[in-house]
């Protein structure tokens, strides 16, 4: 029986040393992963910037190029409705389409067979403001499932 005990040792120190390893190799890989996501953000917080201040002279290049021609504050106020024209434009192609007939519900959309409510509140389109409910309420620990299935029935392990 001494031995048992002996193996059973040897046991547990085997699943402790083990799950200290995969604690570190996951810890490891996270960590490179995380370093190669803030490598990529920096990239693109970058790229806009510079995108920002291409734009910025585009915008004064139109502006002075059209000073030549014609008083410094109307060439100003065209270049001023350009830019809010194009804003305009850029907010309504990354806005979703509408539509001008009652809203189906898309695959993206549909959550559980659901459709979205009529008015949502806070103007935010077709989308569900909150989750929605489920068919039946959640059971309380112990009791069993709706549909008779009960997950920590008998063959669960205390």
């Amino acid at each position: 029986m001494k031995r048992l005990d002996h193996l059973e040792h040897l046991d547990k120190h085997l699943v402790d040393e083990l799950a200290q390893v995969t604690r570190e190799t996951v810890r490891d890989e996270l960590h490179r992963q995380a370093r190669r996501q803030r490598r990529r953000a920096a990239l693109y917080a970058a790229s806009g910037a510079v995108a920002l201040y291409a734009g910025a002279a585009l915008a004064l290049t139109v502006g002075l190029a059209l000073a030549a021609g014609l008083p410094d504050w109307a060439a100003a106020l065209i270049t001023a409705v350009l830019l809010a024209a194009i804003a305009y434009l850029l907010r309504g192609a990354a806005s979703p389409t509408r539509h001008s007939g009652p809203e189906t519900p898309t695959g993206e959309d549909r959550v559980h067979g659901s459709t979205p409510p009529a008015g949502t509140p806070g103007g935010l389109g077709g989308g569900v403001p909150y989750p929605p409910m489920p068919p039946t309420a959640p059971a309380a620990p112990g009791e069993p499932r709706a549909g008779g299935t009960d997950p920590e029935g008998p063959h669960h392990r205390a």
